[in-house]
């Protein structure tokens, strides 16, 4: 071997750890200092404890909540849309059929809901408001996701 290249061993170097472990073992530094040993290391202690050194499971958890807040806000919004208490006037019906169903008193989706359970005929009744105009509520209705009575039989 050549002289003077390879560095000081020492035979009783001294580990540390952050616990307030310590022990012995051969090195080429006089002190080693450490975060975790086999005394405080989740995996040989068996306790439910993270190890974050560098703040990345405070980002997971992070991107988690902000995906859960995402969803909530998306759930939400999807309800809204599909609210008893929409007002026809969202459907975008011709003007004609939207003061008709006002003038009958069908003021809401809930209301449309509540005679299109009865039948196409809860709402063919209400003067001047005919086929085509149910055909364009009943679309308008479904594209913004309500579920419409009788078209789980089909």
């Amino acid at each position: 071997m050549k002289k003077d290249i390879h560095p000081t061993y020492f035979e009783e170097a001294t580990v540390i750890c952050a616990c307030g472990n310590t022990w012995t073992t051969g090195s080429t530094t006089e002190e080693i200092r450490t975060d975790v040993c086999s005394k405080c290391h989740p995996f040989y202690t068996g306790e439910q404890r993270i190890v974050d050194t560098e703040g990345q499971v405070d980002r997971f958890y992070k991107k988690l909540q902000a995906r859960a807040d995402y969803l909530e806000t998306k759930q939400a919004v999807k309800e809204a849309k599909t609210s008893p208490d929409l007002s026809i006037e969202e459907f975008e019906l011709s003007s004609r059929a939207t003061n008709q169903l006002k003038k009958a008193g069908v003021e809401t989706a809930g209301d449309v809901l509540e005679r299109l359970a009865e039948g196409d005929n809860g709402m063919l009744e209400i003067d001047g408001f005919g086929r085509k105009s149910l055909a364009d509520l009943k679309r308008s209705m479904k594209r913004q996701g309500y579920k419409l009575p009788g078209d789980e039989e089909a």
